[in-house]
């Protein structure tokens, strides 16, 4: 590898840890913790999973509409989630860098990308074009979930970038075939 190329990478990410150990400092401030603890639990499974069930039995016709592209939304992500994070096995900050501590449980042992992130987008854009007047609060919760994971210790800034891009894409493509 060049020099420069991986000189430039350990510049990079030496500036993650940087901004990683920043947002961190979040975590002391107790109101601060306890309402990205709460966004981040929200954006675990389990939420997911009872939002699309409820779409599907109350939403109508364009709730069950929106109930399926969910579930292929969710099959995808979860897939390509799983493969980046087996295949590129980054540590999560918690264990590589003095001063940040994981504040909650973590659902495994990789950083990269953030799952929580890439799920918050992508679910928040599926469900903004079906229903348009809970886009604000759709993207100020993507927003929260994609900072508590930083701010909680469990990822670093470029996972939870990549989740959004991830989320994005997946989202797109999945609002393609609707």
């Amino acid at each position: 590898m060049p020099r420069w190329l991986d000189a430039s990478r350990l510049h990079g990410v030496e500036f993650d840890r940087r901004w990683a150990l920043a947002l961190h400092r979040g975590a002391s401030r107790p109101p601060l913790l306890r309402l990205l603890i709460a966004c981040s639990r929200l954006a675990d499974a389990g939420p997911w999973i009872a939002l699309g069930v409820a779409l599907a039995v109350f939403g109508g016709p364009a709730g069950r509409h929106c109930s399926l592209l969910f579930a292929e939304l969710g099959f995808v992500n979860l897939v390509l989630y799983w493969a980046l994070k087996r295949g590129t096995r980054r540590s999560r900050p918690f264990d590589q860098c003095p001063g940040i501590r994981a504040c909650c449980a973590v659902p495994d042992r990789f950083s990269f990308p953030s799952g929580h992130t890439l799920h918050a987008v992508a679910f928040g854009l599926l469900l903004a074009a079906f229903y348009p007047a809970w886009a604000p609060g759709l993207a100020l919760f993507a927003l929260l979930v994609a900072l508590a994971r930083i701010v909680l210790g469990l990822h670093y800034p470029s996972d939870v970038a990549a989740g959004a891009v991830l989320g994005t894409i997946t989202a797109t493509l999945v609002l393609m075939t609707r």
